[in-house]
C-alpha cells in the first residue's frame, strides 16, 4: 500500500490525502473514531489508542502509526488484546509506519495511523 506521511496533520494513502487519523482495515480506509478513548486523555496527556475503539483485528499484523513524533500512547490493554488475538502489533512513528505499509499488499493492510503529535 502506498502511504506517505506528508506533514504534521496530513497523510496520503493511495493518492488520497487525509487530514485526520485513519484506520485501514484490509486496505479499506476510514476515519478513526477516537471518541471512546477520549475518557483516558487526562490519564495519558493525549488521547491514547484504547480497546474501546474499532480496531481492525482480522489481519495477522496491526501497524500503529503513533504520530509525527511518536507521542500517541497505546494502552496496555491493546497490547494484551493483540496477543490474545494472535496479531503481531507494530507501533512506530507514523512516517516509519507508512514505510512498513509500502511492502504490504493493500488487502493485507491493517493499520491505525495518527497524523498529529
Amino acid at each position: 500500500m502506498q502511504a506517505r506521511f506528508i506533514s504534521f496533520g496530513l497523510i496520503e494513502i493511495e493518492g488520497r490525502r487525509y487530514d485526520h487519523d485513519v484506520v485501514v482495515d484490509g486496505g479499506v480506509v476510514r476515519k478513526r473514531g477516537k471518541k471512546p478513548s477520549r475518557q483516558y486523555r487526562d490519564q495519558f496527556g493525549h488521547t491514547p489508542l484504547s480497546v474501546e475503539e474499532d480496531i481492525p483485528w482480522s489481519g495477522p499484523r496491526l501497524v500503529i502509526g503513533t504520530g509525527a513524533s511518536g507521542q500517541m500512547p497505546v494502552m496496555e490493554e491493546v497490547i494484551e488484546e493483540a496477543e490474545q488475538q494472535g496479531v503481531e502489533m507494530v507501533a512506530l512513528p507514523t512516517r516509519e509506519a507508512c514505510q512498513v505499509l509500502a511492502d504490504t499488499p493493500n488487502d493485507q493492510v491493517f493499520a491505525i495511523l495518527h497524523v498529529t503529535c
